[in-house]
């Protein structure tokens, strides 16, 4: 029984280390582990080389519902609910496969990410307590996070129905300019 001990503790160790890597908070480290906070304070300072920072998690779906936010939380919530329904993984390790998935494909789309690790995890929460639900696109067929109990009859997506201002931000702008000057500078 002792030897079982020490390996789930092995075990926790392993996962508040990825967590860590993936950017998760103490907060959610303290819920998924069965670490004490100084060992996770320990692991944290290891891995990151900085304490922790302090402060409150989200608490509100509503910012879920915000143009980029919505798209990013929505493709996170597909992979994660390919691996649950799919794969058969459920709980903490679908999160971290799904999040390892997300960050492959924003990645490879060259965009920064918008969901950390623990904005995900608090996503599947609300959805676990029925705040939050996917609901499907009438345009495009695309399953969406939404409010739970909205209705969904003509819903229409992010993507299908952008909004005016979406992608003029001043990084989108720095990159148009840095373009531009690239262009001019081979002719």
């Amino acid at each position: 029984m002792k030897n079982k001990r020490i390996i789930d503790e092995a075990e926790d160790i392993h996962r508040a280390a990825e967590m860590v890597r993936l950017g998760a908070r103490m907060q959610m480290l303290e819920a998924e582990t069965r670490l004490s906070r100084e060992k996770l304070l320990k692991i944290y300072k290891e891995v990151r080389g900085v304490s922790p920072p302090k402060g409150m998690l989200p608490f509100s779906t509503d910012w879920f519902m915000t143009w980029q936010p919505n798209v990013h939380s929505s493709l996170f919530m597909g992979y994660y609910r390919f691996f649950e329904r799919r794969e058969g993984v459920s709980g903490l390790d679908a999160i971290i496969k799904a999040y390892h998935l997300y960050l492959d494909q924003i990645e490879a789309g060259h965009v920064e990410p918008a969901l950390s690790l623990t904005r995900a995890w608090t996503l599947v929460r609300f959805f676990d307590a029925d705040l939050l639900q996917l609901t499907q696109c009438r345009t495009c067929g695309g399953y969406f996070v939404a409010h739970a109990h909205d209705p969904t009859r003509n819903y229409v997506c992010g993507l299908c129905n952008m909004p005016s201002r979406a992608g003029k931000t001043r990084q989108a702008a720095v990159r148009k300019m840095v373009l531009r000057e690239l262009a001019e500078a081979v002719v």
